[in-house]
């Protein structure tokens, strides 16, 4: 009887999340260093000054770094809530202008491959959430992991984060690939970073596209692009997210352009709307990728 009470929590908090319409963007980028997390960060905190609950993702599973890049501490993380140690609700904590975050691991290789147990482990803990939000950003690994192409598919938006060097185009290129011939994932949201002028962000959306309109079936937006500014570092080294230390820095202006853009970007009035969809998204993979 115990395994059926497991099952029916389940089902009850899934039945709760269809009420609960979130909209759920994955940030990503393939290479590392493109500043895919300060995006992530920036961007949650201005979409709450918009007036949106968020709560971030730290899907970094093995090398979490959004506490770190915000000066947070951090006493339980998401290896605790998959060990049954605590809820996702007592790992949670707060950033800047009201966000909440799932902090990970840092330094442990195995959360970076969970088991099917353990992917059923973070349904059950979302599905018992008790913190309501509307807005859920998950802040992806770099590279072309299973997790970082998991979270990507399941996600509404695929967000990927470029910056105009020859790797950073080819990792994007290669991200963009797996997902839509391998996971059906045909719309990108392009994020054009640390680029000198709006038309040096054309010219990286063009040099892109150039690429991906001969070789894959695929649409690509641009929706941002972000000047580079002495003040991302500045705050960087603060631990301090530039929109809070420097609200008014074109860095800080572009992100804030970005949120009020994607709070009215749409959710789909199906399935994949709601969180559970996300949730289940991550335990149904392709059997060749190995993930139940």
């Amino acid at each position: 009887m115990p395994n059926l009470q497991i099952n029916d929590d389940q089902a009850s908090g899934l039945r709760r999340m269809k009420q609960q319409i979130i909209k759920v963007i994955a940030i990503t980028g393939g290479k590392g260093g493109v500043g895919k997390t300060n995006v992530s960060l920036n961007l949650a905190m201005a979409m709450s000054q918009l007036g949106k609950k968020v709560l971030v993702l730290d899907a970094d599973l093995g090398l979490a770094n959004c506490d770190v890049m915000l000066g947070l501490r951090v006493e339980k993380n998401l290896s605790h809530v998959l060990s049954g140690e605590a809820e996702l609700d007592d790992i949670l904590i707060e950033g800047p202008f009201g966000i909440k975050i799932v902090p990970a691991t840092s330094g442990t290789q195995s959360m970076t491959e969970l088991k099917p147990a353990e992917h059923a482990g973070l349904i059950r803990a979302f599905s018992e959430m008790r913190t309501r939000f509307d807005v859920l950003l998950v802040d992806t690994a770099a590279g072309i992991s299973d997790m970082v192409l998991s979270f990507s598919r399941a996600s509404q938006d695929v967000l990927v984060v470029v910056c105009d060097e020859p790797s950073s185009i080819t990792d994007a290129y290669a991200l963009m690939k797996i997902l839509s011939r391998e996971h059906g994932v045909q719309r990108f949201k392009i994020v054009a970073n640390m680029v000198r002028s709006l038309k040096e962000g054309q010219e990286l959306f063009a040099k892109l596209s150039r690429v991906t309109d001969r070789f894959l079936d695929v649409t690509l937006e641009l929706v941002a692009t972000i000047p580079f500014d002495e003040n991302v570092r500045k705050a960087a080294r603060k631990q301090k997210a530039f929109v809070e230390a420097f609200p008014k820095t074109p860095a800080s202006l572009a992100i804030r352009t970005l949120a009020t853009r994607a709070v009215q970007w749409p959710i789909p009035p199906v399935a994949s709307g709601h969180l559970e969809f996300f949730l289940e998204q991550l335990v149904h993979q392709p059997e060749a990728r190995g993930l139940v």
